[in-house]
């Protein structure tokens, strides 16, 4: 753990695209004997965090939007059915009238009741509006005053009223009936940690050989990768359990190879089972056990949020703990991207790209209308964001609530269940900053569509089963390299001198269908290129060619959105995890960085993997 750390410059937090001078001193270390209230106070207010209470009965924490909207909210994710009552229990400074706001959103508005209303009581006082029904964007809903008689101990509780994914940021009693409260997301985050104290309180801080960012096959792959050559490595996880799309959460299968990293990545991957399964739980126990007893240090549940650079280089990653609210720092001499969204890089400020490169700059191929491979005129197009779901028959009749809200998207679409091409991609939404909108999209995609089958006798017995509420998505920003990898690297089979990574799957690429003459937007077709043989990502396209001391890992690697097409799928990228987690063991052993591992040491790196005989 870091100590002395005083005197070191400012520290650059950024959330919602925006880089901020953080009010956090670096420096000191904060015991675990010293933490803070979960009800943090301020002059004129209290601030409740809704990811801190006590209990969370049915609802889930949502971490997935915590950059775009400033924090991590619960979410009332229950298929239909109201789920059971959030509960906690704070203290104010005095008794007496006290005002309170929630911070909220109607995540679906229209001429239909809003579909995400929830209640909420302060000591079993229920307060008079139905919050979720007022405006589209995160703000601060009125909830009225309350009278408190006994402030030690006062008693909230979130009630949903509907099953369908209301959601609560944080709740804030005030002294004053117009409180000035923020709301965009770099102005909330800093203003939690103001009113929490913990913008005044020291940060945990942590030294390790390897810090990597992204807990999904890619970054269990470099950690394990890292740890088989004794490194200390830290992964650091936004979600509670390992696996990302592979996760019980998502439910995707792995697909791809193995290569020459079977070693690892059979200790970490799925079974090939139906997208959505419940066999997802069963190999999430494998993956959770795998990496529990790995020696790696496990930070689940911390939303990366910023980090400190020195002299061109990542000095330090900057995580919250969703449970708690508290800062950590990690310093280490070389860091991995496997965020998807390649976060650390775009912090940094490191070259990257998001859409289709016209066909011209790599000979790609293309067609004149610009509708599947590549366009004539670069574009943003790309892959889109997958929720899966299923439903199960039962013996008996099931009722579904009326969805009127889901039909806009829905249309007159029937399904029950969910599959991978259950995909929105939409040229005029960011796959990273509309992350939230797009997962919304689909889930009205998936009401509306179950409701619709639900309208036939003979689906009188079916059930919803699960719903995800996580995105499962595919394309985003891609980090550059000193090798972009493009669609002709696949097709032609290139072999390169540093080749760390094999696939023989074929180039497969994503767009929006249509059926029957109308545009359902919400589910996608997959375009094929047969590749006819093994081909070959070499190290050059998973480090950062501004960056000295930063790789990535997944589908953020450096490549062309064909070149992403192929090798895109997880257990590819765990290859390309396993590579950049022996590749740090090397920088540490030679003191160096990645690209000079490359230049220098890339047949013991290709050793490590299995490339190459070690004792030759």
């Amino acid at each position: 753990m870091k100590n002395n750390r005083i005197g070191r410059r400012g520290f650059l937090r950024v959330v919602g695209g925006a880089g901020v001078l953080s009010a956090t001193a670096p420096g000191y270390v904060l015991g675990s004997e010293q933490l803070f209230s979960k009800a943090g106070s301020a002059a004129d207010g209290v601030l409740v965090e809704s990811s801190q209470f006590d209990e969370l009965g049915g609802w889930k924490i949502d971490t997935q939007h915590y950059q775009q909207m400033g924090g991590c909210y619960l979410l009332a994710h229950g298929m239909g059915k109201p789920v059971a009552n959030a509960t906690t229990q704070v203290a104010l400074p005095s008794a007496g009238t006290w005002h309170v706001w929630v911070r909220t959103r109607d995540w679906c508005q229209g001429e239909w009741k809003s579909p995400g209303r929830f209640q909420v009581s302060v000591n079993d006082e229920t307060l008079s509006p139905e919050f979720g029904t007022e405006d589209t964007s995160w703000h601060w809903q009125k909830g009225g005053a309350v009278q408190i008689d006994d402030p030690t101990k006062v008693k909230i509780e979130l009630a949903d009223l509907t099953g369908f994914d209301g959601r609560c940021d944080a709740v804030y009693f005030s002294k004053s009936s117009a409180p000035s409260l923020p709301n965009e997301a770099a102005e909330v985050v800093q203003w939690k940690d103001q009113v929490t104290g913990r913008a005044a309180r020291k940060v945990d801080e942590f030294e390790f050989d390897l810090v990597i960012v992204g807990g999904g096959i890619s970054g269990c792959g470099a950690a394990l990768a890292a740890r088989s050559q004794g490194l200390k490595v830290a992964l650091i996880q936004d979600r509670p359990i390992f696996g990302g799309n592979a996760s019980e959460e998502v439910r995707v299968h792995t697909l791809g190879i193995h290569g020459r990293a079977a070693g690892i990545l059979k200790k970490i991957d799925t079974e090939h089972y139906p997208n959505g399964s419940a066999l997802a739980i069963k190999d999430q126990k494998k993956r959770e056990a795998t990496m529990a007893a790995s020696g790696v240090k496990l930070f689940a549940g911390h939303v990366a949020c910023g980090l400190s650079k020195n002299d061109g280089r990542i000095e330090s990653v900057e995580a919250r703990d969703v449970g708690s609210g508290l800062l950590r720092r990690f310093y280490a001499p070389v860091f991995v991207d496997a965020t998807g969204d390649g976060w650390l890089g775009y912090w940094a400020g490191a070259e990257y790209r998001v859409g289709r490169e016209s066909h011209t700059e790599f000979g790609e191929a293309w067609d004149k209308h610009g509708d599947l491979w590549s366009p004539e005129i670069p574009d943003k197009r790309v892959m889109g964001t997958s929720v899966l779901w299923n439903a199960e028959k039962t013996n008996q009749r099931s009722n579904f609530p009326d969805v009127p809200w889901a039909m806009p998207v829905a249309k007159d679409h029937e399904a029950t269940a969910g599959e991978w091409y259950w995909e929105y991609s939409n040229n005029d939404l960011d796959q990273i900053d509309d992350a939230e909108t797009i997962r919304d999209h689909m889930l009205r995609a998936i009401y509306g569509s179950f409701a619709n089958a639900k309208r036939h006798p003979k689906n009188a017995p079916w059930t919803l089963k699960w719903v995800s509420f996580v995105g499962g998505k595919r394309e985003s920003r891609r980090l550059m390299g000193d090798h972009i990898y493009t669609m002709k690297d696949a097709a032609e089979r290139r072999e390169f001198e540093d080749a760390v990574v094999v696939e023989t799957r074929e180039i497969d690429s994503h767009y929006q269908q249509v059926l029957q003459g109308n545009l359902v937007d919400f589910l996608s077709k997959a375009l094929f290129y047969k590749t006819g043989g093994e081909y070959f990502v070499p190290f050059r396209s998973l480090y950062s060619k501004d960056i000295d001391n930063l790789m990535m890992a997944g589908r953020c690697f450096s490549c062309s959105h064909i070149g992403l097409a192929g090798p895109r799928v997880m257990n590819t990228c765990g290859q390309m995890g396993v590579a950049t987690g022996y590749a740090a063991s090397l920088c540490k052993a030679y003191q160096t960085t990645p690209r000079e591992v490359g230049r220098k040491h890339v047949r013991e790196l290709r050793g490590l993997i299995g490339f190459e005989d070690r004792s030759s």
